[in-house]
């Protein structure tokens, strides 16, 4: 026969063990309908952590609405031979012969009717047990009362799964959450300076209380950054990081361990991470994402606010990136236990983590590698005379730094003339490196030994040509040859190339008439010259076309602005002329990532003593606005 009473209110119970948020909340709905039971006089359940800590008890007896509760933390070292296995243990006795160093439940078992007591042992997860103990009398079916009870027991064990379970979504999700916006916040910035900050700031105080992070180089680890949700802690975090012998040769010894490990209570001992005289009083580290307990001591000196103190725990990860470690990453936590992160998840922070930072170191090392590259494909000094003054402006423009093609170069000549060139190859990288090497050089070499300048772009062509260069370029060459008048005759020849501007000592800025093919298309082809005046205080202005194509965000050209842009730098030196212009361009445009090459002279014809007209930087600023 089926009793529809105890399936009503079992069907009731998985009911609300789906929506329990802990296991507490079944408890009216378990003792109630146990209570309905015939010959049941009295509930009570008890709640063990480890093998012998009491943590809870709750008895209700039979027509009372309110139970007695009880929290504790009582150590019973009897009771450890109760702890069951892997399956619930029921058991039936005499209520006078129960040990009460065994049973705490036995004081609330004695008040009530009946001689006997049926109660199942059950294991709730790896740290914790449950009991739950019926009071019976004579009148009672026992195998009834058993049936029921491990049903309800059932019920209490799906529902504690579930919700670790959930709990347990609940926090990968939110690890994955967090995990996905280290990720985006330390891949965001190349710099190595601002991704370690980004990696200290990442996991505090989501992950921990505190961050370290060093790298290792070749004489031993390098503390780099550290942060701490207390900026006095912080503070203490990276004397510690810097100075302190303990960590130090803890993470030296540490090497290339790809294992996460936990510190606390006596394995901090001597650690910067503990108050002098005394230390946490829990286990020694491990290395399963476990953490000792114990009380009193202080992480860096953290105190966590609302919950008191807890026993100060320290993690430390190697950040290994590409098959090589690139430093370490120490978190200072001062929470409970439950709040302490896994290893797995500490693992894969650490994977990004040193990536992120890899990725820096990397970038940084390229980015020093084609800089040097790029000086030497440039002069290293321009020639000097009282005659001309000289200056340049190179501003990389592309964020993957692959090296560029701008060149430029200043050349004296046997006839007291100098001659001034620029050029740009086609596309970035190795090849276009090689090929600008090649050009500078070859019109070097050729202006040197006095060849006009249409002569040099031709033999230039035509060696292009024989090698097969499979990029173009353009050029432009600028002699400036003395007059006995102070004047200088310009002649000017062009291929391909963006036109030199003249400034006027009065301000005005005209364009040198220039045309020609570019290098390395055709074979055999020949270069004209143009010639004028320049008269003392002029300026000639040769430029690459990253300065005219810097585009603004509303579509307009530098190249707009440019006549009046240098207009209003008339009295300047070259070197403010040539540096002011790259700067303006820079912040000028909004898009665009070509180089930027200015080579700019003043022509003076006479003593640099002499009255020339002097700078007037209201104009410049005038011209800005």
């Amino acid at each position: 026969m089926v009793d529809d009473t105890w399936s009503s209110a079992l069907h009731r119970l998985w009911q609300a063990a789906s929506r329990a948020e802990e296991v507490a909340a079944l408890a009216d709905d378990v003792y109630a309908p146990l209570l309905a039971t015939p010959g049941v006089h009295l509930v009570v359940g008890t709640r063990w952590d480890g093998k012998h800590v009491l943590r809870y008890m709750r008895a209700l007896s039979a027509g009372s609405d309110t139970p007695v509760i009880v929290a504790t933390t009582r150590s019973m070292p009897g009771a450890a031979v109760r702890e069951p296995g892997g399956e619930p243990v029921v058991t039936r006795s005499a209520v006078d012969g129960m040990d009460d160093s065994m049973w705490p439940e036995a004081e609330f078992l004695r008040q009530a009717p009946g001689a006997s007591v049926v109660a199942c042992t059950f294991r709730l997860d790896q740290r914790g047990w449950a009991t739950l103990a019926l009071a019976v009398d004579g009148t009672a079916d026992l195998s009834v009362v058993e049936n029921r009870l491990t049903q309800a027991v059932d019920v209490i064990v799906a529902c504690h799964t579930g919700i670790l379970q959930r709990g347990r979504e609940a926090r990968r999700a939110s690890d994955d959450a967090l995990l996905a916006e280290a990720s985006l916040q330390m891949d965001s910035s190349l710099d190595v300076e601002d991704t370690l900050r980004r990696v200290a700031r990442i996991a505090v105080p989501a992950v921990a209380d505190g961050a370290l992070v060093h790298l290792l180089r070749s004489e031993g680890p390098e503390f780099v950054a550290a942060t701490h949700v207390a900026v006095q802690q912080q503070r203490a975090l990276e004397e510690a990081g810097r100075h302190d012998p303990w960590l130090a040769a803890l993470l030296a010894r540490r090497g290339e361990d790809e294992d996460t490990v936990f510190l606390s209570g006596a394995a901090l001992e001597g650690s910067p991470f503990v108050e002098a005289g005394g230390t946490d009083g829990g286990a020694n580290g491990n290395a399963d994402g476990g953490a000792g307990g114990g009380a009193n001591a202080t992480a860096a000196g953290a105190r966590p606010a609302g919950d008191g103190p807890h026993p100060t725990v320290v993690s430390i990860s190697t950040l290994r990136a590409r098959g090589r470690v690139v430093g370490s990453i120490t978190f200072v936590y001062q929470r409970p236990e439950a709040r302490l992160p896994d290893s797995a998840f500490l693992r894969s922070l650490a994977t990004r983590a040193a990536l992120a930072i890899d990725n820096a170191l990397l970038y940084e090392l390229r980015r020093t590698a084609v800089l040097s590259l790029q000086e030497h494909l440039l002069p290293s000094q321009l020639p000097e005379s009282v005659q001309w003054d000289l200056s340049a402006s190179y501003a990389v423009g592309d964020p993957m730094l692959d090296v560029g093609g701008d060149f430029y170069d200043a050349v004296p000549r046997p006839d007291g003339s100098i001659a001034l060139l620029i050029g740009d190859v086609c596309g970035r990288g190795a090849e276009a490196a090689a090929l600008t090497g090649l050009a500078r050089h070859t019109l070097r070499t050729l202006l040197e030994e006095g060849n006009d300048p249409g002569t040099a772009l031709s033999r230039l062509n035509r060696a292009l040509r024989q090698e097969r260069a499979s990029r173009f370029l353009t050029a432009v060459v600028a002699t400036l040859t003395p007059r006995p008048d102070g004047t200088a005759l310009l002649s000017t020849c062009s291929a391909g190339h963006p036109p030199p501007l003249v400034l006027r000592s009065d301000g005005t800025v005209s364009e040198v008439l220039s045309g020609g093919l570019l290098l390395g298309v055709l074979d055999d082809v020949s270069y004209e010259s143009h010639e004028e005046l320049i008269a003392p205080d002029d300026t000639l202005v040769l430029f690459t076309d990253g300065l005219t194509e810097s585009r603004e965000a509303g579509g307009a050209f530098f190249e707009s602005v440019l006549p009046a842009r240098l207009s209003a730098l008339r009295g300047s030196g070259a070197a403010h002329i040539a540096e002011s212009l790259a700067q303006q361009a820079e912040t000028f445009r909004d898009s665009g990532q070509d180089d930027i090459a200015l080579l700019v002279a003043r022509w003076t014809g006479i003593p640099p003593d002499a009255d020339l007209l002097p700078r007037d930087p209201r104009i410049e600023q005038a011209a800005l606005r």
